[in-house]
């Protein structure tokens, strides 16, 4: 659609107040773990690449890029040369992205030194994946970063991509993250940069640890039920965090994003496989069981499941094995955030006094946190199941090794007979360590492997378990 350069020039200069020399205002001084990451592809790219920062909806990515703004006009980057602009904006997507270009150069001459686009929710610029990699083919002078919160069959564009752009995934607030941005005054936990270090730990160490964490059991509950979402994080209410969460983030996905991206148009079927999944956060998708409860049939339902992955609303994973074990075997599905299925399911506080919910809600967040934690460095999380219907809830490949994390979130101490899956697992495939997620503090500790003493197992209570995940990634980002 034409429309004139004044016109897309006048809505852009709202949107960069440094044209005008003005500073970018209410920006939190606090950066999340994936900062550091940013910056290092927008100041100095280790390859010709663009930057995709990919995560859901009201997850902080628009934050994170005018705050890499921020950062290079105080570098001394002249404001020219930077240009914002969110394809979510009616106008702008209605003109493309070139007509937007056009009209920031027009308005704004180029100075010397690069060019820096930051195009926010990139997934509504037609063509988006083809327009990337012309620009970083052909225009090297300019450093593109772009976000995308549903972007379109994203493995769809990866042939063309390929090369092309560096991918920063974005998970919701980490336990530690969510603790910054509340502002709370808690004693200081030791540091731990892996969880192997716990081994090392004396007795005496490990109490001292217990004591520190008190304060934290309680924050890391409402952290489940308030969400990890930065809005939700800071509003007073669970109740009206939870509602901010089912509205302004999944409402818009479910029925603004998968129409107009995806054209899909049975919103209503889609919702209620949502819902199903929420109802069934942390197992195993029983493909014909959903099919005939919500009367769908099984190729729409798979399509909808990845179409809420592609969202950020969900992760699937594969059973452990290879080839036909893997073919058979059903996924299971983890929320994008603990707290999703008690705000859409309406329950509130509830969660607090349903120690199975809690512990569903445990899991799913010791999940995001390993996955945000390594997913970097491309670690593929797997879970296993074994004779006699033994399972481990998460195992991270590594490569070269197998650690598998067992969550017990329950009242009474883990011990060997719960742990069978554990280490059935550890003397199949020779695992020399694993990890048991527990609930009580004091059910911290070794523990005695009673089928293979050469492999050592860690309990680790969930609250320290998603704090270290969070603080070291942020640290070592």
């Amino acid at each position: 659609m034409k429309i004139s350069p004044e016109e897309l020039a006048s809505v852009l200069g709202q949107f960069n107040p440094w044209w005008r020399g003005e500073a970018i205002t209410d920006l939190p001084r606090w950066r999340r773990a994936a900062w550091q990451e940013l910056q290092k592809w927008v100041v100095q790219p280790p390859a010709p690449r663009a930057v995709l920062l990919s995560g859901a909806r009201q997850i902080g990515k628009t934050t994170l890029l005018l705050q890499s703004i921020s950062a290079l006009l105080a570098s001394g980057v002249s404001p020219a040369n930077i240009l914002y602009a969110t394809f979510d904006h009616p106008l702008f997507k209605l003109a493309g992205i070139d007509a937007v270009i056009d009209a920031w150069r027009q308005r704004e001459p180029r100075a010397d030194g690069p060019e820096y686009l930051f195009l926010d929710e990139a997934q509504f610029i037609r063509d988006w994946g083809t327009w990337v990699k012309h620009q970083v083919d052909f225009v090297r002078s300019r450093r593109i970063i772009f976000t995308g919160s549903a972007m379109p069959l994203l493995e769809a564009e990866q042939e063309s991509g390929v090369g092309r752009w560096h991918a920063i995934r974005l998970t919701t607030l980490s336990f530690y993250e969510y603790l910054q941005i509340k502002k709370l005054q808690l004693p200081n936990l030791p540091a731990v940069n892996s969880l192997t270090e716990l081994f090392d730990r004396a007795p005496g160490q490990l109490l001292g640890i217990q004591e520190i964490a008190k304060p934290y059991a309680g924050h890391f509950h409402e952290y489940l039920v308030r969400g990890g979402f930065p809005q939700t994080a800071q509003v007073e209410s669970i109740t009206q965090a939870q509602r901010l969460l089912r509205e302004d983030i999944i409402d818009k996905v479910l029925k603004r994003d998968m129409t107009a991206l995806f054209g899909v148009r049975r919103i209503l079927d889609l919702e209620q496989t949502f819902l199903y999944l929420c109802m069934h956060d942390g197992g195993l998708l029983d493909m014909p069981a959903l099919c005939s409860n919500l009367e769908v049939k099984r190729p729409t339902a798979q399509h909808f499941i990845e179409l809420l992955e592609a969202t950020h609303l969900i992760y699937r994973l594969q059973p452990f094995g290879y080839g036909k074990e893997v073919l058979r075997g059903r996924y299971k599905i983890y929320l994008a955030d603990a707290a999703m299925s008690p705000a859409v399911l309406l329950k509130g506080k509830s969660v607090m006094d349903d120690p199975a919910a809690l512990g569903v809600a445990t899991e799913t967040a010791v999940f995001k946190h390993l996955f945000a934690r390594y997913y970097s460095r491309q670690v593929k999380f797997t879970y296993w199941r074994g004779k006699g219907d033994h399972e481990v809830d998460l195992v991270a490949d590594l490569g070269d090794s197998l650690i598998p994390f067992e969550v017990k979130y329950r009242a009474e101490h883990a011990g060997a007979r719960q742990l069978k899956g554990l280490f059935d697992l550890c003397e199949d495939k020779r695992v020399d360590r694993g990890y048991v997620v527990t609930k009580s503090l004091d059910d911290f500790g070794p523990l005695p492997s009673v089928k293979k003493p050469a492999t050592k197992i860690m309990r680790i209570p969930a609250p320290l378990l998603c704090y270290w995940m969070g603080e070291s990634e942020t640290r070592n980002a």
